[in-house]
């Protein structure tokens, strides 16, 4: 399989602050912990395959069917209070017949005794109707939100036509609401092939059980996935087929669809003085088959008889394990003397595209967009100079880690303070946190992942990875301006990924460093920490831990004027950083080195930028003023977390 090259130069972490992220992952994660919550429009329902194979022995001295009641009471146990949960088997009824199926619980509120003891009453003896199976388990679901169906079989079906991998297809659709899961309990051959291509028809995915340990692991990261997927929110929208048609949208939180090679078109009205951000985040079935160059594509453009770039952002997977969660972000800031193409106020396009290879997965892909408006200064205001300096980056924060669960996406991000923390990740998940970064300081964080026991007889070539990615208010993604990196290959052995920012500044909009100019605005900041898919053929345990050192440094200050105060001088309550913005508050960053360089080179440095005017205007010390006007046009983001 073909891995993402290591993106920039390779750094190792201080040993410190390795060995003090293995002793405290030292002891086994043994399951996932239970999220509080499931997606609250989700469901589920597994169907087992109960023909008469399954009545053979695993090889752990029980029966096959005895060791899936097992795994499906550890599933059970594992998702969370209410999520809906249903359970089908197929072959229990009697000896022959491709009709014998049947509902053994239905798709209602988690009842974690009734699924057990429904589970226990089941006897395998028949054939293997599994795409009938398969169209009963659909009907069982409800008729809307995101559904899954996982099967668990240990062979191939038996009753001829219809083929379960076109009724999977036929099930899924465009991939939208429904995605099919599937688990090979001991198979190979034809049994294997066929289940893998009814998880890739039905937009789902693939786990391989080859004994009894790994079914159980299998299925509960399965389920999981399922009952902890992105929560979304916002006004439903439709965007434009083409810019003509594009769907007016203003400030606030709105959801949509895109399929493969897709661009929806949306219009947004714009005054001469804000800043304007706008940010797509899509949402793809979890682990399903990506390329390297498969992600999302966004610009802000003017419209008339010249149609200006004002600015754009491009997220792709870099990888192809499988797909995670990708977020892509543009601002419109307003220049100094009003005079560029983007400082008027009118009708903005903004656009959304999707780049999909002929040979990934066609589902269409859930995306949530944002779009906030910063306010100008109050007029009087002498901002701050710029700050593009990250400095020697702080001692490593020790201690014993507090438990977190992290959220699904941005919505339900959780928060987290200046501190350490323990969260575990499923193979394909992203964890969200979301902590307060103020006027003046600077947010830097590790996340490790120290040794994990790997699978008995796994390849010594076998790995994945690990990535991290952080955002600024407005949904932005912040370049690391730490020596570090952002992603890294995971093969079980210590491994820290991380991101550092400068202080957050006002002026930090109008320099040219690509990792100091998003870091403009006070608020929350949210850091994603994201394990690779493979990981699943990979680690022994269901889940792997992670420790997340999060520090902010600096006094948090009143405001983002010249000499403000500090923020507790000034009478302000702590976290309320966000005097001059109008922000409501808002792919994988880079890590703390032992020395940062100062920014990514080419424009104004450090201090050049000297505070003088008003409305947020500043004066240049031995610069043209030229330079103050320039909008970096474009960037990329790597995907992955």
């Amino acid at each position: 399989m073909r891995r993402r090259p290591p993106p920039g130069r390779f750094l190792l972490p201080a040993a410190g602050l390795l060995l003090a992220g293995v002793s405290l992952l030292t002891a086994p994660v043994a399951s996932a912990a239970p999220p509080a919550t499931g997606s609250q429009d989700g469901s589920l329902i597994m169907v087992l395959d109960s023909s008469g194979s399954m009545a053979g022995p695993d090889g752990s001295g029980h029966t096959r069917i005895e060791s899936a009641r097992t795994a499906v009471g550890s599933v059970v146990d594992s998702l969370p209070d209410g999520y809906p949960t249903g359970l089908r088997v197929y072959g229990a009824g009697k000896t022959h017949g491709c009709d014998d199926t049947s509902l053994a619980q239905p798709v209602t509120a988690l009842d974690r005794a009734a699924m057990k003891q429904a589970v226990a009453a089941v006897q395998p003896k028949g054939d293997t109707p599994t795409a009938l199976a398969l169209t009963k388990a659909a009907a069982d679901l409800p008729a809307q939100g995101r559904r899954t169906i996982l099967l668990v079989s240990d062979g191939e079906s038996n009753c001829g036509s219809p083929k379960p991998c076109e009724v999977a297809a036929g099930l899924a659709g465009d991939g939208l609401d429904l995605r099919i899961d599937t688990v090979g309990f001991q198979v190979k051959g034809a049994a294997r092939d066929e289940l893998e291509c009814i998880a890739r028809a039905g937009h789902g995915a693939y786990y391989d059980a080859p004994d009894a340990a790994a079914l159980g692991r299998q299925l509960v990261r399965a389920s999981q996935l399922s009952a902890d997927a992105y929560r979304m929110a916002g006004d439903p929208v439709t965007g434009g087929a083409t810019p003509a048609k594009a769907a007016a949208i203003g400030p606030g939180q709105y959801t949509d669809t895109i399929g493969p090679g897709e661009t929806r078109w949306y219009a947004a009205t714009l005054d001469a003085a804000s800043t304007a951000d706008l940010s797509a985040t899509a949402v793809p079935q979890p682990g399903v088959a990506v390329d390297y160059g498969d992600g999302i594509e966004v610009k802000l453009a003017g419209t008339g008889a010249y149609s200006y770039t004002c600015g754009s952002d491009s997220a792709h997977f870099a990888q192809d394990e499988g797909a995670m969660i990708l977020t892509g972000a543009v601002s419109r800031v307003p220049s100094r003397d009003g005079k560029d193409d983007c400082d008027k106020a009118g009708r903005y396009l903004f656009s959304v595209h999707r780049t999909t290879a002929a040979t990934s997965d066609r589902s269409r892909w859930p995306v949530e967009l944002r779009f906030d408006n910063e306010a100008p200064l109050p007029a009087g205001t002498v901002a701050a100079a710029a700050r593009t300096d990250y400095g020697t980056a702080p001692a490593p924060l020790t201690g014993t880690p507090k438990d977190v669960v992290g959220g699904t996406g941005f919505n339900d991000a959780t928060t987290v303070a200046k501190g350490v923390w323990r969260d575990r990740l499923l193979p394909g998940q992203t964890r969200y946190y979301k902590v307060h970064v103020g006027w003046g300081q600077q947010l830097t964080y590790a996340a490790e992942f120290a040794n994990e026991p790997v699978l008995d007889g796994a390849s010594a070539a076998a790995s994945t990875f690990v990535a991290t990615a952080a955002y600024a208010p407005g949904r932005l993604p912040v370049d690391g301006a730490s020596d570090a990196r952002d992603d890294r290959l995971y093969t079980g052995t210590p491994v820290s990924v991380g991101l550092g920012t400068v202080p957050v500044t006002w002026t930090n909009r109008w320099v040219d460093e690509a990792d100091a100019a998003t870091v403009h605005s006070a608020g929350d900041y949210w850091i994603a920490v994201g394990l690779g898919p493979d990981a699943a053929q990979l680690a022994r345990n269901t889940a792997v831990g992670v420790i997340l050192r999060v520090d902010v440094t600096g006094t948090e200050l009143a405001g983002p004027q010249y000499q403000a105060p500090a923020l507790a001088a000034h009478g302000a309550a702590q976290g309320d950083g966000k005097a001059g913005s109008g922000t409501a508050g808002s792919g994988p960053g880079k890590a703390p080195a032992q020395e940062a360089s100062a920014s990514s080179g080419g424009g104004l440095k450090g201090m050049d930028l000297v505070a003088a005017g008003t409305g947020g205007a500043v004066a240049l010390a031995g610069i043209g003023a030229a330079a103050l006007v320039h909008r970096l046009r474009s960037r990329t983001t790597r995907g992955g977390a």
